[in-house]
């Protein structure tokens, strides 16, 4: 029999991706998706979709039950949006990743993987960011993605539930969003580009972004799920360790530029990833001018 394993937000960007990679690696793959943000024809067609919200733990729960691995990618993203909507996106980045957590310590899964998030950090000073270094979340979706780290420990010290939490820093890749009011920004100076419009630039272009491909995500979470080091509700930075401003993205991009007003944003973000090479053996191998040619060749 195949080993089950879930993914929240399996119909999203990045759930999409290591949705693909179970599959090829022979697991029994499950998505939850609400498709409010994921897309129906993003999953692949041997896993099984869900359209389930994790807000209601008696739609999660009997697809979690009898997996093996949990990763949970669900969540309401952006720290703009997080901004106009704090209530919202509370309940599912908070009370959903709560949800997730009752579901496995009932299911008993052998680990849940959550995906945490740079932004817990906020707008610090030294560089690069270490995990040591005490969260600063500068917006609610900082705070909820952080709040979320410290239920994952709390289920693994109360309830004996294995997680560990991956850190990303500006994951970009196929199936990237270029849709919605805040935009990734790889995705959408390729999108301008292709419509003939001028990429913009918030600021003056200079503040930088630690860009990491989403295989090198995928990887990550593997090598966590079947890391035995790692479980106790571990936070592990998963970044390429190695920042780009965001006018040089637009020049390995090419075309015409338009400046904006900044936005309330972190001036830098730079990973330390040693942990995760010491822990989970992992280390980054997608450049990013490697992911840009790719990206540019797909159109």
């Amino acid at each position: 029999m195949k080993t089950k394993v879930v993914v929240t937000g399996g119909a999203g960007f990045i759930g999409s991706n290591l949705v693909d990679e179970l599959v090829g690696r022979g697991f029994e793959v499950h998505v939850i998706d609400n498709l409010v943000a994921g897309k129906k024809e993003n999953v692949h067609r041997d896993a099984t979709l869900h359209v389930k919200d994790i807000t209601r733990l008696e739609e999660i729960e009997p697809v979690i039950n009898g997996a093996h691995y949990v990763f949970h990618l669900a969540a309401l993203p952006r720290v703009q949006y997080s901004i106009e909507k704090p209530i919202e996106t509370n309940e599912v980045n908070v009370n959903g990743t709560l949800n997730v957590l009752v579901a496995a310590d009932r299911a008993k899964v052998k680990k849940v993987i959550y995906s945490a998030s740079s932004s817990a950090y906020g707008d610090q000073t030294v560089m690069p960011l270490k995990e040591t270094m005490p969260a600063a979340p500068k917006s609610p979706y900082g705070l909820q993605k952080y709040i979320g780290e410290l239920l994952c420990k709390a289920w693994s010290e109360i309830y004996n539930v294995p997680t560990v939490g991956l850190r990303y820093f500006n994951v970009y890749g196929p199936r990237q969003s270029a849709e919605g009011s805040y935009p990734l920004v790889i995705a959408l100076f390729l999108k301008q580009k292709k419509e003939g419009k001028a990429m913009t630039i918030t600021g003056d272009g200079s503040q930088t972004r630690d860009f990491t491909h989403v295989r090198d995500v995928v990887s990550a979470n593997l090598l966590a799920a079947e890391s035995t080091t790692v479980g106790s509700g571990e936070v592990i930075n998963i970044g390429a360790g190695r920042n780009q401003s965001i006018k040089l993205i637009a020049e390995l991009i090419g075309g015409s530029v338009e400046y904006i007003p900044s936005r309330f944003e972190p001036r830098d973000t730079l990973a330390d990833n040693s942990l995760a090479r010491s822990l989970l053996g992992w280390q980054p191998k997608v450049s990013i001018e490697e992911g840009i040619a790719e990206l540019k060749a797909r159109g």
